[in-house]
C-alpha cells in the first residue's frame, strides 16, 4: 500500500520533524499494544517495523519535494483493514508535519 501525504516544506524540514516526531507513531495504533522500531537507512527513507498481536509490519517513509510517501508492506491477512490503516496514516502522517 503507498499513501502520498502532500507538503510544501524544504525536505530537510521534513526530515527534522519526522526525526524529532518519530517516537508518536506507537501512539497512532489503537489499544496501546504495538511497538514500532525506526532507522534510517538514507537522509531521505525512514524505515519502520510495526509490531503488534505477533504480527510484524514493515514500512518505509520516503521524503519527496511535494511529498511524503508511506509505503506499508500490509500482509493479506490484514487486507480488510486497508482503507482504515490509509486513512489513518494519512491523517497522521499530516499531523507529523505539522
Amino acid at each position: 500500500m503507498r499513501v502520498a501525504i502532500p507538503h510544501s516544506l524544504p525536505r530537510e524540514e521534513v526530515r527534522r520533524r519526522l526525526h524529532e516526531r518519530a517516537h508518536e507513531i506507537t501512539g497512532f495504533i489503537p489499544g496501546g499494544i504495538a511497538e514500532v522500531a525506526t532507522d534510517w537507512p538514507g537522509d531521505d527513507r525512514m524505515h519502520m517495523a510495526l509490531s503488534a498481536l505477533g504480527q510484524t509490519v514493515d514500512a518505509q517513509v520516503d521524503i519527496e519535494d511535494t511529498a511524503m510517501v508511506v509505503t506499508i508492506d500490509l500482509p493479506p491477512s490484514l487486507s480488510f483493514v486497508r482503507g482504515m490503516v490509509e486513512s489513518t496514516v494519512r491523517e497522521k502522517g499530516t499531523k507529523l508535519l505539522k
